[in-house]
């Protein structure tokens, strides 16, 4: 009997060869992607990071400072009249400003009193590389600082530690609200996340009414396909919807009371906001019904859109952040329907950002949502007679 019933489940399985494929396929895949995701965690690319300087003093200590971060970071961009605004939208990553007087700072013996180096991060940069990066210039200062002090006879050079951190500031560059917290780098891509999340619950229950009849008998009275598509889509949609609003309470109000720090939304544009998020929530419904008519078994929806979901994430910037990739893997990311919604959210949140600021990737998004709309319907008359 045992083994009668062990060859029943080994038909079933062989019968539903795609849902055993994603079983066997997603470790394969998700271990490639996380290993070239992942291929610099240990040493994140700073140098890969396109940046610019303000040189306002032109004193050789100050020139020989760059030098040094020239040699580690290659040649920056040109500055340009419109540097503030391009650090805001992120297409700067940070620009370095010497300060009049340093190369006095960095030739004096005592100690710091002022920040004459600034770093100015966009402000969507990850809270590591950040750090890193102020930490990076804090050391090379100090190096300087350092063998310019054991030129002068009878020094011992200057002291370290809270001289050097005081001659470097870095702070995001924001152009209202408050500076972005580690919450406000999380809750958008858990949000796009969980946006996408919806296929596993519109497979299946496509799968179930498409098994029982329900879908036949209601294009028996009349009812289109585009027409059956949409009305699955509308309160998916509402889901989203309530799912955004409750992420965001809980980044407001719930992160405080546990210890974490409080999403802020001081300060942005709730047009763009909201216009962000309905083009998520227009590709991530989308992108559902698309693999829910695809798929044909329980089994199919079960594995497959959570598979691909969770493939998306991985590849997308959302499990792994964009900046410990490589540079191929970073290029890859932005090809990703869910990096496009993170880049939107990101604007917005953190970068200050407008409707207009966010068109580039809301475009993307939208068109990404017609197209698996159109698949969704050819698919659906496939498979329903």
């Amino acid at each position: 009997m045992l083994g009668a019933l062990i060859k029943k489940e080994l038909l079933a399985l062989r019968r539903d060869m795609h849902g055993l494929a994603a079983l066997f396929l997603m470790p394969m895949i998700f271990i490639v992607l996380m290993s070239l995701t992942l291929k610099d965690i240990y040493r994140p690319p700073l140098a890969a990071l396109n940046y610019a300087v303000d040189v306002r003093d032109n004193g050789t200590p100050a020139q020989w400072l760059l030098q040094l971060w020239r040699k580690a970071h290659g040649a920056p961009e040109p500055l340009g009249a419109d540097w503030q605004a391009r650090l805001r939208r992120g297409e700067l990553k940070y620009v370095i400003v010497l300060q009049p007087g340093l190369s006095d700072e960095l030739e004096s013996v005592a100690l710091s009193t002022r920040p004459y180096v600034q770093l100015l991060t966009e402000p969507g940069i990850d809270s590591n590389l950040h750090n890193a990066l102020r930490a990076e210039l804090v050391g090379a200062s100090g190096e300087l600082k350092a063998r310019l002090a054991l030129q002068v006879p009878g020094t011992a050079g200057p002291a370290q530690g809270a001289s050097i951190q005081a001659l470097v500031q870095a702070e995001r560059f924001a152009s209202s609200g408050p500076r972005p917290t580690s919450v406000q780098q999380n809750v958008p891509a858990w949000l796009v996340f969980g946006m996408f999340f919806v296929v596993a619950s519109l497979s299946s229950l496509l799968v179930q009414e498409r098994g029982s009849g329900a879908l036949g008998r209601l294009q028996s009275l009349g009812v289109s396909r585009a027409m059956l598509l949409a009305s699955k889509a509308l309160p998916y949609l509402a889901v989203n919807a309530v799912q955004a609003a409750l992420m965001l309470a809980a980044g407001i109000w719930l992160m405080p009371l546990i210890g974490g720090d409080a999403l802020s939304l001081a300060g942005i544009d709730w047009g763009a906001l909201l216009v962000a998020l309905g083009a998520v929530s227009l590709a991530a419904v989308s992108l559902s019904l698309a693999l829910a008519c695809a798929v044909r078994s329980h089994a199919q929806a079960a594995t497959i859109g959570p598979m691909v979901n969770v493939l998306m994430a991985a590849a997308g910037g959302i499990m792994v952040p964009k900046f410990v990739m490589p540079g191929f893997m970073q290029r890859l990311v932005e090809l990703s329907p869910m990096n496009w919604g993170l880049e939107a959210l990101l604007t917005v949140l953190l970068r200050g950002g407008g409707v207009a600021d966010t068109l580039p990737q809301v475009g993307r998004l939208v068109v990404f949502a017609a197209a698996m709309f159109v698949l969704a319907v050819f698919l659906f008359r496939r498979r329903t007679p």
